[in-house]
């Protein structure tokens, strides 16, 4: 078999169905965020980011970068190895103890990333308990779908957030099988908010155990911004939540909190934690202090929110449709995934606008969008250049409008 040439041809159908991905060649400029210096053939170019997941900018916050400057100087670079065989850097416990204290767990366990600790965990826990049944929602991101997958157990899909159909495939298995719900809190594709306290109450119905993705949610919401469940009240009806220290925390890592013995457990057996390298030090110094500033401080949230409904004011008033979600993320809707590049490419080579197209497979074909994600540190300026780019080309595609 030529593999090259199998590959070439793959790569080719992409680029036929105008779904390739190119990666932008982007640095981040320290303390004027959301600028970036952008490095083509022709030289560089500064450009406004609108699709970060550096939600707060925290990752440009000074509390956040001084405190991994010290824990560079106190500690080194790099973490050593697996906590297994280098042990446990202080700051590992700083921050797993800032994390359980946040969520009101009694524990909690730190990863590389959060698609590792969906996967770790969800796969330790189908592989682990006997008998277990997972029930997850139908749009679950890919790291919670692949953690399932790998943990062998029987898994059952339900209709995303739709409550009646959860119940009736809880009601179809069997009463005395343990029980796993998997579901997200902000679902990052659509901005929707999942019903957590109704999933809850089918969770205590059925004797059924919750795990909670807060990844899009953690920093954002609540009044430390522990997440949807801590603004609604409910993170003490959660078995497991899972979330992530690489967007409105602003560095890197996953994380679950849960109680002491489920974390040591996890701890125990799971090959991703136990198996990989550390996050290092200055990492999770970094973390702490923006949780700990995030946890004291509502300047930022408050100024983001503000931010998100000047962004769709505006787009209203060009007509421009985004998908109506009770979120900060704004979807806005092209439909067809050749002229959704074609405009990402123009806003970024004529308009110095970064923001990514999203296609299939991460949406279904034909829901092709650009996925805006406005921060507090996005001027007036900034929005209405923004919105007055889309309003150009939209007219240049010959897309439909919102109707008002």
């Amino acid at each position: 078999m030529d593999f090259d040439a199998f590959f070439k041809s793959e790569l080719d159908g992409l680029h036929e169905e105008g779904r390739y991905r190119v990666f932008a060649d982007l640095e981040r400029q320290r303390g004027n965020f959301p600028r970036a210096t952008r490095y083509t053939e022709n030289g560089t170019q500064d450009v406004t980011v609108w699709c970060s997941n550096d939600y707060l900018g925290m990752g440009q916050n000074p509390l956040v970068t001084e405190a991994m400057k010290t824990a560079i100087d106190n500690c080194g670079a790099g973490a050593g190895g697996t906590r297994n065989i280098s042990g446990t850097n202080h700051y590992h416990v700083l921050l797993e103890n800032e994390l359980a204290d946040l969520h009101g767990k009694e524990s909690a366990l730190i990863f590389t990333s959060g698609y590792i600790s969906n996967w770790a965990t969800l796969g330790t826990l189908g592989h682990k308990i006997p008998g277990l049944i997972i029930f997850s929602d139908a749009l679950n991101h890919a790291s919670m779908i692949e953690g399932i997958k790998h943990g062998k157990c029987e898994r059952v899909i339900w209709k995303h957030n739709d409550l009646k159909d959860l119940e009736a495939k809880l009601a179809a298995a069997d009463p005395k099988a343990p029980k796993l719900i998997a579901f997200e809190s902000v679902y990052s594709m659509d901005g929707d908010i999942s019903p957590i306290k109704e999933i809850c109450d089918l969770a205590d119905r059925y004797g059924a155990m919750t795990y909670l993705d807060e990844v899009h949610a953690v920093g954002m919401y609540g009044p430390r911004g522990g997440g949807v469940a801590e603004r609604e009240g409910l993170m003490h009806r959660l078995t497991i939540i899972e979330g992530t220290l690489g967007k409105a925390f602003g560095v890197m890592g996953g994380y679950i909190a849960a109680s002491a013995a489920l974390c040591d457990f996890i701890r125990s057996f799971a090959s991703g934690f136990i198996f990989t390298t550390a996050l290092p030090p200055a990492l999770a110094a970094g973390a702490v202090a923006s949780i700990r500033h995030l946890k004291s401080n509502q300047i930022e949230r408050f100024a983001h929110q503000e931010r998100v409904r000047r962004v769709r004011s505006l787009l209203d008033a060009r007509g421009i449709p985004h998908m109506p979600n009770p979120s900060h993320i704004v979807p806005v809707m092209v439909g067809d995934a050749a002229k959704c590049k074609w405009i990402s490419d123009i806003l970024l080579d004529n308009f110095n606008i970064y923001v990514q197209p999203i296609n299939y497979p991460t949406v279904p074909k034909k829901t092709e969008r650009l996925r805006i994600t406005p921060t507090p540190l996005h001027t007036d300026a900034d929005i209405e250049h923004l919105v007055g780019a889309l309003h150009q080309l939209w007219s240049r595609c010959a897309l439909a409008r919102a109707v008002a």
